[in-house]
C-alpha cells in the first residue's frame, strides 16, 4: 500500500520527528510511505534523514508540485487553513493529529480554547475519512466532545536505545561537560503559552540550590528571558533548541513539565525511557503515561506545589518509568499499531 504522509511544517516539531521516526518502520512492515514536505531549511534536517533512511521525500513549493496515485494520503498541520488546500489537491483524506485538541488554561481559558478549537480544526477532521490521533483520551475526547466519529488511537512510541539511563560513570562524565555541580532540573519544553514556563521560573525562585536547565525556543523566549533577569535567578539556564537531548536527560537529575496542554508528550516519554523522575500536571494526556507515585510525579502546577514535589521526589521512580514505556511505547509497538490502522482505514 502507497501511503503518502504530508504536512504543511517548514521547520520541525514533534509532528515530524515522528515521521522520521515511523515511516522506515513502516516500510519494514509492507508498506510503502512517501513524505511530502515544504521546500524549506528548517524541515531540511528530516528529508535528508528519510532520503537516507530509504523514504522517498516530495519537497513542494506548492501543492500542485506533489504527485497524485497514493492509496492513503496522511496529512498532518501546523495550521487549520493548511487543511483546506489539502483537501483540494487530496479530497480523500485521513488526518494524523498530534494537536493539543484541549488546554486546561485557568479562569475560563480551557473553554475559549475549546470554542477555537470547535470552529477552526473541527471541521477539517469531520471531512477527514478518518482520524488517527496519538493517546487514548484524545480520541475518547474527540469522539465524545467533538463529535468526531472515526478516531483511531495509536499511541506514540520513543527510540528506548537512543533514550536509555546512563552506563556507569557516564553521568559523572556528561555532568562534567555540562559543568552541572547541583541537582538539576531539565525543562524540555516549547516556549509557548500552555507549556507554563511561568510556574517554572517562579519554581526555580523557590528552589535556589537548585539548577533549571530550559531547553527549546518559541514566541515566548524573550519574555521568559527577561523575566528571569528581572527575578535575578542565578540558577536557570536557557538552552536553545538542542540536537543531544539524549545526553542531557542522562545528565541531569529530572524532568519538570508543569504543562497545560499535550496530547501525548514526546518529551515526557524521552524522559521515562531515560529512566528520568518526571514531574508534570494531571491533566488527562499526561494523567495516561504518568502513575502518580510509580513512574512519576503528579502535582497542580503551583510553584510552592511544584516545589514541593521536586524537593521530595524519590530516585527510584526512573526505574519504573522506564519499565513502563518499554512495556507499551516502543517505536516497533507504535508503528506496527499504524501500520494496522491504515490497513483498516483502506479496506473500510
Amino acid at each position: 500500500m502507497r501511503v503518502l504522509f504530508l504536512t504543511d511544517a517548514k521547520r520541525i516539531g514533534g509532528s515530524e520527528v515522528y515521521l522520521r521516526e515511523m515511516l522506515p518502520r513502516l516500510k519494514t512492515l509492507g508498506l510503502s510511505p512517501e513524505a511530502a514536505l515544504p521546500l524549506a531549511e528548517g524541515n531540511r534536517p528530516i528529508r535528508e534523514a528519510l532520503l537516507k533512511q530509504g523514504i522517498p521525500v516530495h519537497a513542494y513549493r506548492t501543492l500542485k508540485d506533489l504527485p497524485r496515485g497514493f492509496d492513503r494520503v496522511v496529512a498532518s498541520a501546523w495550521y487549520p487553513q493548511s487543511y483546506r488546500a489539502f483537501f483540494t489537491h487530496y479530497p480523500r483524506l485521513t488526518l494524523l493529529i498530534h494537536d493539543q485538541i484541549e488546554v486546561f488554561y485557568p479562569l475560563g481559558g480551557r473553554y475559549l480554547y475549546r470554542l477555537g478549537y470547535r470552529l477552526l480544526q473541527v471541521p477539517n477532521l469531520k471531512r477527514a475519512e478518518a482520524v488517527i490521533t496519538v493517546s487514548q483520551w484524545a480520541a475518547r475526547w474527540l469522539r465524545e466532545v467533538h463529535g468526531i466519529e472515526r478516531v483511531f488511537a495509536v499511541p506514540n512510541g520513543v527510540d528506548t536505545e537512543r533514550f536509555r539511563p546512563p552506563l556507569p560513570g557516564e553521568k559523572e562524565a556528561l555532568r562534567a561537560r555540562y559543568d552541572l555541580n547541583r541537582y538539576t532540573v531539565l525543562v524540555p519544553a516549547r516556549m509557548s503559552p500552555e507549556k507554563n514556563h511561568l510556574a517554572v521560573l517562579l519554581t526555580a525562585r523557590l528552589l535556589p540550590e537548585v539548577d533549571f536547565l530550559l531547553v527549546g525556543t518559541g514566541e515566548l523566549e524573550g519574555l521568559w528571558r527577561k523575566m528571569a533577569q528581572v527575578l535575578r535567578l542565578q540558577n536557570v539556564r536557557f538552552l536553545g533548541r538542542r540536537e543531544d537531548m539524549p545526553d542531557l536527560y542522562r545528565a541531569v537529575d529530572t524532568v519538570l513539565l508543569p504543562t497545560l496542554g499535550e496530547n501525548q508528550s514526546l518529551a515526557t516519554l524521552e524522559a521515562m525511557a531515560s529512566a528520568l523522575p518526571v514531574v508534570t500536571t494531571p491533566i488527562p494526556a499526561q494523567k495516561e503515561l504518568i502513575q502518580d507515585g510509580y513512574t512519576g510525579r503528579l502535582a497542580n502546577p503551583s510553584p510552592c506545589e511544584l516545589a514541593l514535589t521536586l524537593k521530595t521526589l524519590p530516585s527510584t521512580l526512573g526505574k519504573a518509568a522506564r519499565a513502563w514505556v518499554l512495556a507499551r511505547h516502543n517505536l516497533e509497538q507504535s508503528a506496527l499499531q499504524l501500520a494496522q490502522t491504515l490497513r483498516e482505514v483502506h479496506r473500510a
